[in-house]
């Protein structure tokens, strides 16, 4: 029988959970998919408990009939503005025979540089290797039997805070569901549509979602900087809401239809209507107007990314460029918004490594379940991965049977 994983994403605007099997020649397939409007969250933040119950319920039911399992156990991608990551160096003398490098020498360089004071409300989410060192030579790849008197490594820190953390867990567990691990769903974006090449090139991935903005980058085929912007979507509905004084609903629709990121020259005279609706009276707004208030927002997202990765001397290691995912991905002139603020070349990034249902296969907003799904079978041991399980779940999350299969189990 084919190992199962389900992958759950709980999202500020949906949910979504997803089923993969991964066949006996290693390939992925997405076999069910639920998805399910959000209730109860902000800024990828539960606010509401029962109301991000309901909803959870709702794309983890909806999976278990599309996929035909019984779902008990899932792999959750988290999100929020609060996740923060930080480069922290461990060193140690080398102590083999003749200074040649072991294993043991590497564990202990990375234990040391993983064991690092956080403020008592943070957890750490992933300690990802960057670069090794051997006395003055840097970059070392792959250090073992090399001879050196000093081992350090660089390894990328993502923290978060625990309660926030904590709650989007309890959602789960409310509804009977084990978590067998979290990752950071700007990381599982990136492993869904990174290809070995611009690896090794350099790129930036960034997740456009409903209420935050996850970028993930590799340079020199490693992790080079991570974290999460509290700004997305709605934030752009939001702001078209106050602009023009109508409600949310026609916010949304409004920057659906007519929205742009850039500020189109051929429209500058052109007006939409908006119905009146809900004691808000009818009335023509400038198409102008409405991608100058969008543009704004937008704009100001890129400006920061291109900040931090700037501060962190990264920026000009994306040879690779820009990958776009998440729902903001769809947007009119997001491309070429992206482009213009971080000054290099930007895609589309759509699912890679998987097959299957071609809704979830060929949208971007999928980008970070789908790689939640790879995520998860690599932390089960069936490829080499890369993160450590959060200490935060294993303790207080543990899987209420062992010997049932990750995942769940197929109906018969």
């Amino acid at each position: 029988m084919p190992a199962l994983i389900v992958a759950l994403e709980v999202g500020t605007s949906k949910v979504v959970a997803l089923v993969g099997e991964k066949r006996e020649d290693g390939h992925i397939m997405i076999t069910g998919m639920g998805e399910y409007p959000s209730s109860g969250l902000r800024k990828g933040e539960v606010i509401d408990y029962e109301n991000a119950v309901v909803c959870t319920r709702g794309a983890i039911q909806a999976a278990e009939e599309s996929g035909r399992v019984n779902i008990r156990q899932v792999y959750l991608a988290v999100s929020g503005g609060h996740i923060q990551s930080l480069t922290n160096r461990g060193i140690t003398p080398v102590r083999g025979p003749a200074q040649e490098i072991t294993q043991e020498d590497v564990d202990s360089v990375m234990d040391i540089a993983g064991s690092i004071s956080l403020p008592h409300d943070r957890e750490v989410l992933h300690s990802l290797c960057k670069h090794f060192g051997v006395d003055d030579q840097e970059r070392v790849a792959n250090p073992v039997g090399l001879e050196g008197a000093r081992l350090c490594v660089d390894m990328l820190i993502l923290h978060g805070v625990r309660n926030l953390l904590r709650n989007t867990v309890k959602v789960v567990r409310g509804l009977q569901v084990d978590v067998a691990d979290v990752a950071f769903a700007g990381l599982c974006s990136a492993l869904a549509v990174v290809t070995p090449e611009q690896k090794r090139s350099g790129v930036l991935v960034i997740d456009l979602g409903g209420g935050t903005t996850d970028y993930f980058a590799y340079a020199d085929n490693v992790v080079a900087t991570a974290g999460c912007l509290g700004i997305g979507g709605d934030h752009v509905t939001n702001d078209i809401a106050l602009a023009f004084n109508i409600p949310i609903s026609q916010a949304e629709g409004l920057k659906r239809r007519s929205g742009s990121a850039l500020i189109d020259p051929l429209v500058m005279s052109k007006r939409v209507k908006i119905p009146a609706e809900m004691g808000f009276t009818g009335r023509s707004v400038s198409v102008k107007a409405l991608h100058s208030v969008m543009n704004a927002r937008l704009s100001e997202t890129f400006h920061l990314i291109r900040a931090e990765t700037e501060e962190r001397g990264v920026l000009h290691q994306f040879g690779g460029g820009v990958i776009l995912t998440g729902g903001g991905a769809h947007m009119s002139g997001i491309v070429e918004l992206a482009e213009k603020e971080l000054g290099l070349p930007c895609t589309i990034g759509k699912p890679l490594h998987v097959s299957g249902l071609s809704a979830v296969r060929d949208r971007p907003q999928y980008a970070s379940v789908v790689g939640m799904v790879e995520y998860g079978f690599r932390t089960m041991g069936e490829d080499q991965g890369v993160s450590i399980v959060p200490p935060w779940v294993k303790g207080l999350f543990k899987a209420r049977a062992r010997e049932e299969r990750p995942g769940g189990s197929r109906n018969r």
